[in-house]
């Protein structure tokens, strides 16, 4: 009798660990499920900012926007002035008035500049030491700037920046790479 009490406790208590386990399984895959709609609708929520926000997107002083990102970016104030704007490809250099340094703007990559640099240039590049294409990552820092690191609108605001800026049109621009030497 004893044996039998023993036995129906111990498959009591295994039922009811089972009937625990499917339920938490059960708890556990409606809470991802509520965690994926929530997601989703905080997506469809920025999208929907985002498009409002764009329609009405204008950069009134380029040079402030541009100040604005840099310094999100390098995580210091850099009081930036153009200096030039050079072509082939197209690069905006700036002077950083409270570090002295030279800023370089461009929209290729660092991989995209040392493969560059390994070409052999003509005697004007040579001379031409402000080159972005003597970049050196020893010799300065890089930062890429794009919608993750200088605000929600940066691939709508920076075409129209980049045109004020450069006089250059460009429609696709989702990323600008900022080069600090100095």
């Amino acid at each position: 009798m004893e044996i039998l009490l023993a036995i129906v406790v111990i498959s009591a208590v295994i039922f009811f660990g089972a009937l625990i386990s499917l339920g938490n399984e059960r708890q556990r895959r409606a809470i991802d499920h509520l965690h994926e709609q929530i997601t989703l609708w905080a997506m469809r929520d920025l999208m929907i900012k985002r498009e409002e926000l764009a329609r009405n997107v204008k950069v009134d002083s380029p040079l402030g926007w541009l100040n604005k990102v840099a310094s999100q970016a390098s995580g210091e104030e850099l009081g930036l002035q153009v200096v030039e704007v050079t072509c082939e490809p197209t690069i905006l250099v700036c002077h950083s008035q409270s570090k002295n340094h030279t800023v370089y703007f461009c929209t290729s990559s660092p991989a995209d500049i040392r493969k560059a640099s390994r070409f052999k240039h003509n005697r004007l590049t040579l001379q031409d030491k402000r080159s972005l294409l003597f970049w050196n990552a020893d010799h300065g820092a890089a930062y890429e700037l794009s919608i993750l690191n200088a605000g929600i609108l940066f691939d709508v605001e920076l075409p129209l920046a980049w045109y004020s800026l450069t006089g250059i049109k460009a429609e696709s621009l989702e990323r600008l790479w900022m080069y600090v030497v100095g």
